[in-house]
């Protein structure tokens, strides 16, 4: 095992332990259901198998890096998240208000923790493809269990899993069209809108934020990352060819 792959899977079992602690805190004082804990250990699991079979080609340097290890606890709390998203369906979409301040405080803890990587990954000379790829799936898998949070919890119609989904299908609009795969510059928006679309997500968990008014502050939201997208949609149609 090579001092990448052995820095790796010390990183993402420290990362196992601690979605263990948390999910267990949640069934312990929150009266999580021990269901959703699981299902936050399982997504953990296999977001960790892809990181292990993919770094060793996009990260050439020997240590996985306290960048990506800040990545790393953002997915720990998303796949948290992605718990909670099993505990509003076995409670008919009701979350007790002690739950519900608890994650919409974590999920302000997570946006803060996005703000800080990339500048660590600069500083300690560790940035990499892979670690830019890994924030950029981490953010889109938090919006995307955010995006269902938000409509199991009844604060918006099913169409703000929109939001979540939008990633996916750029994806897999990639796939059928390959500029749309080709990588894009740098851009101040898309960071800004990246943010502004978890914030919004992560207030409506908050009691006091009810509809009509969620609705309206999530179709907002929505609207801005489609224009977001379909900027970046935009550019590539104009340099496809470079």
């Amino acid at each position: 095992m090579n001092a990448l792959v052995r820095s790796t899977v010390t990183a993402l079992s420290l990362g196992a332990a601690a979605e263990a602690l948390l999910a267990g805190g949640a069934v312990r004082f929150l009266g999580f259901e021990s269901g959703a804990g699981v299902l936050a250990g399982l997504l953990y699991l296999g977001v960790a198998v892809l990181v292990v079979l993919r770094i060793a080609a996009f990260h050439p340097h020997r240590r996985f890096g306290a960048a990506n290890g800040l990545t790393l606890a953002r997915l720990v709390l998303t796949c948290l998240f992605a718990g909670l998203v099993g505990e509003t369906a076995m409670t008919d979409g009701v979350l007790r208000d002690e739950e519900a301040w608890s994650f919409c405080t974590l999920g302000i803890f997570v946006l803060m923790l996005d703000g800080v990587d990339g500048y660590v990954a600069r500083r300690s000379g560790l940035a990499s493809a892979f670690g830019a790829r890994f924030d950029m799936e981490t953010d889109a898998l938090f919006i995307l269990v955010l995006s269902i949070l938000a409509f199991t919890l009844q604060k918006a119609g099913a169409w703000v899993i929109a939001a979540g989904l939008l990633r996916y299908i750029y994806v897999a609009g990639g796939w059928l069209w390959p500029p749309l795969a080709h990588p894009l510059p740098d851009s101040a928006r898309r960071k800004i809108v990246c943010v502004a679309q978890c914030g919004v997500l992560v207030m409506l968990l908050a009691p006091v934020i009810t509809p009509p008014a969620s609705a309206y502050a999530a179709a907002a939201a929505l609207i801005l990352l489609v224009y977001s997208f379909a900027v970046d949609v935009a550019w590539v149609i104009v340099h496809r060819n470079i």
